[in-house]
């Protein structure tokens, strides 16, 4: 490839630039009438002023956390201080991406919601649309930051004594340690926020009051419709930035052992990750423009055609790029591990649609079981959860197993990237959900009429189904992206085998294990406390406002939105510092060995947890929602009030504690990275 790799940032440019095009062809869309966009401001207002306040706080963060890790060891020749730099570049792109995301997602939503009142098909296009800038935003940041160092390292450093490309690569991992930073705090931090408000709103005004679901009278549904936002676009979004990175920067560190270069010359293994991220940014652009449907048709089939056209067209043009890069000989197993990542992708999401979809018989019984109550309802959500755990750790295993067996690690890195490369649709079609049910709640609080709200419905219904698949895309991701990172750990640290007999190695998995349950505790625990808060001020409300049960009055929503916001920057520190904390503890006190226990245990139990709580959750979700469509009762019955405990009991599951999760093991995973050489020493 020669000095091909200077051309890899102009395919993040470009992602960047299409993310423009689309995000100014939404502001030209028509925002709807006065009132429509009162909401709207409203929802936007909240949303940036959560996110201006959420970087404050990380800000401070960040400054101190590089400044230890540029001057912390300064007498160690492998602490050098452009890691520092790597990890303020990585935290500003994630927070970049989560910024731009949200800002267009909150102006999509309005414009989504007044399409709907003519035809479906634009209202499709509107949303989508907004959750491309999303997509793009995250890859092309990612692309673009982590080429440009690399490149800039290269040029600066290649050649000089004690600058091997691997040392080049392990200053580069300060920028997935950054974005990992970033990501858990938006996603704890994002969690609580939409979880407290969505609680308050359900139980308050569903349960207590009876009113409908997005009803101007409730004084949580702006911050109900603000924590989507948050929650589900800047805390995907940052989610699948680490996710993104991660699995670039692990098989880039592989790489340096699976296929050796010449002295000075990047060996083509470590490049390639980066090639096959440039091409998948391609590969997603044109994905987005097969997203079409016509009046009366299926907008999950518009959305499947984009997103496996761009994954068929990623599998093609991976092939050749592999094979211009490496010797023939490793062709065949490189672009097989590569596919194994894709099809375990697939095959996870499948999995997480049949037990998590209202269509699929797990959901039905489910639904069923709230006939008898809310205890029951919760038992049969609980095993469902359980349930649902067994046939993604056998894909995953599958996959695992496959991608060593065709490369080695480096195959088990190849086939996380192959499951990420197109993540710039996989990621647009995500963060479309939270979009699409923000324009349900704009119609419902602006009186819009039933049927605008059937449309809206049937794109919302659309996006539970899309982040369900979501969630357990970016758990399987998670997965391999810490495989990959554990397996950069011990090639930087010689840890050939790690020996469970060895008192501190157990002691080490043990002790990983733990962390998922007391990482979810934290998180649930913060939820029900800023959840009290909101249900103590929306009976408040109820009860002391004149007229606002009758309509005649407003309430107070940004009363609400502060009590969200103050909850979710208070409670996500604590979570957040044992994350960081933990892996740095148990490396220099325990050494390499106890510290790769650690890393397996929280790996094995995390990605198990994850998968338990986030198909629970969607489960309970849309059992709820099945029967307000009319089974069991339909609405205002037993059945459905048992379904509406059921599925707040899994909001903080879903919504919280199961997706930090996936941050919480690979982020464990990169400071290991990090600290390795350290630890070595």
């Amino acid at each position: 490839m020669g000095n091909m790799y200077y051309l890899i940032p102009a395919t993040g440019v470009l992602a960047l630039l299409f993310a423009l095009w689309k995000s100014s062809w939404i502001v030209k869309q028509d925002a709807g009438d006065q009132r429509m966009q009162e909401i709207a401001g409203h929802i936007q207002e909240g949303a940036m002023a959560f996110l201006s306040r959420e970087y404050r706080v990380l800000g401070v963060f960040v400054v101190v956390v590089a400044a230890l890790l540029a001057f912390g060891n300064r007498s160690l020749a492998d602490s050098h201080w452009l890691i520092g730099v790597s990890f303020v570049v990585g935290s500003a792109c994630s927070g970049l991406a989560g910024y731009i995301g949200m800002k267009v997602a909150t102006k999509a939503n309005v414009r989504t919601t007044q399409a709907a009142r003519t035809g479906l098909n634009k209202a499709l296009g509107i949303a989508f649309s907004g959750g491309t800038v999303m997509g793009m935003s995250v890859v092309g940041l990612g692309v673009l930051g982590l080429s440009l160092l690399f490149v800039l390292y290269q040029a600066r450093f290649a050649g000089q004594a004690g600058w091997s490309t691997e040392r080049v690569l392990q200053v580069l991992s300060g920028f997935s340690l950054g974005a990992s930073s970033i990501a858990l705090f938006a996603r704890v931090g994002g969690g609580i926020y939409t979880k407290a408000a969505d609680v308050g709103a359900d139980l308050v005004g569903k349960i207590e009051a009876g009113i409908p679901e997005d009803d101007p009278r409730n004084p949580a549904v702006i911050a109900d419709n603000v924590g989507d936002n948050v929650g589900d676009v800047a805390g995907m979004g940052a989610d699948l930035f680490e996710s993104y990175v991660g699995a670039i920067v692990g098989a880039m560190i592989l790489g340096v052992a699976f296929l050796p270069g010449l002295s000075g010359v990047v060996p083509n293994a470590v490049l390639l990750p980066l090639v096959l991220a440039a091409v998948g940014i391609v590969c997603s652009i044109l994905g987005t423009f097969l997203v079409r449907t016509r009046e009366g048709g299926n907008p999950q089939a518009a959305l499947n055609t984009g997103t496996f056209g761009a994954g068929l067209l990623m599998l093609v043009l991976s092939y050749f790029v592999i094979r211009a890069m490496l010797p023939a000989a490793q062709v065949g197993g490189v672009f097989l591990a590569s596919v194994a990542g894709l099809v375990g992708g697939i095959l996870i999401g499948v999995i997480t649609e049949y037990y998590t979809s209202g269509s699929r018989s797990p959901v039905k019984t489910l639904a069923k079981s709230a006939e008898t109550g809310a205890a029951t309802n919760i038992i049969s959500g609980l095993a469902l959860g359980m349930l649902s755990t067994a046939l993604p750790i056998i894909v995953l295993s599958a996959t695992i197993l496959v991608a060593y067996e065709a490369a080695g690690l480096y195959g088990i890195a190849v086939a996380a990237l192959g499951m990420l490369s197109t993540t710039g649709i996989q990621l647009a079609v995500d963060a479309y959900g939270p979009i699409a049910d923000n324009a349900g709640g704009i119609s419902e609080m602006a009186g819009l009429g039933h049927e605008v709200r059937a449309r809206t419905d049937t794109l919302d219904a659309v996006g539970n189904t899309t982040a369900a698949i979501g969630k357990g895309f970016a758990i399987g991701s998670a997965a391999l992206t810490a495989l990959a990172l554990f397996a950069a750990y011990q090639h930087i640290v010689k840890l050939e085998t790690i020996d469970i007999m060895e008192p501190k190695v157990l002691t080490g998995l043990l002790m990983g294990a733990m962390l998922p349950f007391l990482f979810s505790s934290f998180a649930m625990n913060a939820v029900g406390r800023a959840a009290f808060s909101m249900i103590e001020e929306v009976r408040r409300q109820f009860r002391d406002i004149p007229g606002l049960m009758e309509g005649k009055a407003t309430a107070d929503f940004r009363r609400c939105v502060d009590i969200s916001t103050a909850a979710a920057i208070r409670e996500m520190i604590a979570p957040g510092l044992m994350a960081v904390s933990a892996p740095v503890l148990v490396g220099f006190l325990g050494g390499p060995a106890m510290l790769g226990g650690l890393l397996a245990g929280v790996t094995a139990s995390g990605v198990l947890l994850a998968i338990f709580m986030a198909n629970a959750g969607g489960a309970w979700d849309n059992a709820k929602k099945l029967i307000e469509g009319g089974a069991h009762g339909g609405k205002g019955s037993d059945a459905h009030k048992a379904a509406v405990v059921g599925d707040t009991v899994g909001d903080p599951f879903k919504d919280t504690a199961g997706p930090s999760l996936n941050i919480l093991i690979k982020l464990m995973s990169v400071i290991s990275v990090v600290i390795a050489p350290l630890l070595v020493r």
